[in-house]
């Protein structure tokens, strides 16, 4: 891992035990929006294997974890690692395992049925992110939902949502990468003006969606 992850995995694992309330109230109510919409729309079934990148505290993978067969979380950080076990044990989970994971390594080779991610992806510059999302869609997987602090209008706004650590793409720059690695984008949601949830199929010859439709969230 390289001198920047490793400096961000430090980071917080030394927030660890707050991370789960860390944000404003404002934040956390954007994050739990953001959250929830990434949960529905993975809708895993009894058989399905979920890949969870950037896991955290566990907030998406133990959510899931009641409806899919399994689920694995990877992250980058031991302490929100060790975090999400334990929330894992005190819950009586046995279809779901964390571990040391990255983008592009998610260090996980079994099949995947889906992949989710939540407010993880944004920690890369563009030129990573695309490389990440060309990483899991070489791996297959039928869906991919991205959660995360994305631009639905200016790059550049005013008032940023977030600060430091937090290197955002428009919405329409991450859906020409999900595109051009062979994603078909089927949903949008706009949970606030920088924070939105992508859905991503895989494209089927009879797949018939030429038209990507669009569901807003008021804040």
């Amino acid at each position: 891992m390289d001198k920047r992850l490793q400096d961000l995995a430090d980071r917080f694992s030394q927030i660890t035990h707050q991370y789960d309330d860390k944000h404003g109230s404002e934040q956390k109510t954007i994050y739990n929006a953001c959250a929830s919409l990434v949960t529905e729309h993975a809708n895993p079934g009894p058989d399905d294997v979920v890949l969870d990148l950037g896991t955290g505290t566990g907030l998406i993978a133990l959510a899931l974890a009641g409806n899919a067969g399994h689920v694995v979380g990877r992250d980058i950080s031991d302490g929100m690692i060790e975090q999400a076990r334990s929330k894992a044990t005190d819950r009586g989970l046995e279809n779901v395992e964390f571990g040391f994971g990255q983008f592009r390594d998610s260090h996980y080779d079994g099949e995947v049925d889906i992949v989710v991610s939540n407010f993880a992806l944004h920690h890369l510059p563009d030129e990573e992110k695309r490389e990440a999302i060309e990483v899991i869609a070489d791996r297959g997987p039928r869906r991919f939902v991205l959660g995360d602090a994305m631009f639905f209008g200016s790059s550049d706004p005013e008032e940023p949502l977030f600060g430091h650590g937090v290197d955002a793409a428009t919405v329409g720059e991450l859906v020409d990468v999900l595109t051009d690695a062979e994603f078909v984008v089927t949903a949008v949601e706009r949970v606030h003006d920088q924070v939105g949830v992508l859905v991503a199929e895989q494209a089927s010859d009879n797949a018939e969606r030429d038209t990507l439709p669009t569901e807003s969230m008021s804040e």
